[in-house]
């Protein structure tokens, strides 16, 4: 029985080591894009971090001076809030249309899903520019709104925070429509139909049994969003104004305008430390799908 026992141990030990010698055996083809990542990623991106630490006079300098400066504690305030009310602002624009887009028939669902992607290959430029014409004060919004006799004088919706959420907000719906109608599109239509068999009103079952199972595109949808809101310069610089600059803006100042190094490397290293801390918040908060419950069982 121990010799029967041994043997158990000594196949399962011999086993493992050909599973681990498996394993690598292939590591020395990902030696190339380990270079190519360490040359292009990493090494800027520690340079990046001693930066801020260490210029102008080593220490957390530049880092006290982003929260304790007025100024700075300011456009980290706007960058926040901006990137907050631009990510919910998108996904309730974006969960309807991304239904739509599944409940419709196929050929209109292709078309709709056709014209979300092409506001995506426009160039950003252009859709900056034209969002500038539309809100400004003479601008079309504005005409349509004084005729109809809603409003006055005119509003002012750019150089200003607002005109920023509008405009982002555009550019950043389709990428939270894409997650999402691709959730919805796999969520069988059994399971809300068994829903309202057993008596679940329509609200009941939308709030119940339609939006978790929407989850994985809805956080997937918003992390997006919000990581690439943090990080936007080109529409917050064209709409926005210089009492309401974001963090991708005051980064270019520092750098172009005051030579600031040390400044600017420390507020680009905590949009890379929130960007990280979100992903793990959302690596956490995602739901575990059934198969890898079953393989882990």
């Amino acid at each position: 029985m121990t010799a029967l026992r041994t043997t158990l141990v000594d196949t399962a030990t011999s086993g493992k080591a050909r599973l681990a010698s498996d394993r690598w055996r292939g590591a020395p083809y990902l030696l190339p894009a380990l270079i190519f990542l360490g040359l292009f990623f990493l090494a800027p991106l520690i340079g990046l971090l001693l930066r801020g630490i260490l210029e102008p006079t080593p220490g957390l300098s530049n880092y006290a001076q982003l929260f304790a400066n007025s100024a700075y504690s300011k456009v980290l305030f706007n960058t926040f809030a901006v990137a907050g009310l631009v990510t919910l602002i998108s996904l309730l624009l974006a969960f309807p249309l991304a239904w739509a887009i599944t409940l419709v028939p196929r050929g209109w669902g292709r078309a709709l899903l056709g014209i979300v992607l092409l506001s995506m290959w426009t160039s950003l430029l252009a859709r900056t520019y034209s969002w500038l014409v539309l809100l400004q004060a003479s601008g079309v919004i504005n005409k349509v709104l004084m005729a109809f006799g809603v409003i006055d004088q005119p509003l002012e919706m750019v150089h200003n925070l607002t005109g920023v959420v509008i405009g982002m907000t555009y550019i950043m719906i389709p990428f939270i429509v894409l997650p999402l109608q691709a959730t919805m599109s796999a969520i069988d239509p059994m399971v809300l139909q068994a829903g309202s068999i057993c008596g679940a009103s329509p609200w009941r079952n939308f709030f119940r049994v339609f939006i978790p199972l929407c989850r994985p595109g809805i956080f997937s949808g918003a992390l997006m969003v919000f990581v690439m809101s943090l990080g936007y310069y080109v529409t917050p610089a064209l709409l926005g104004g210089a009492q309401n600059m974001m963090l991708p803006e005051f980064i270019v100042q520092q750098v172009q305008s005051f030579l600031n190094w040390g400044v600017a490397s420390a507020a680009a290293a905590l949009l890379i430390v929130i960007t990280l801390a979100l992903f793990y918040v959302y690596l956490k908060l995602q739901p575990e799908s059934p198969a890898a419950s079953a393989t882990a069982r």
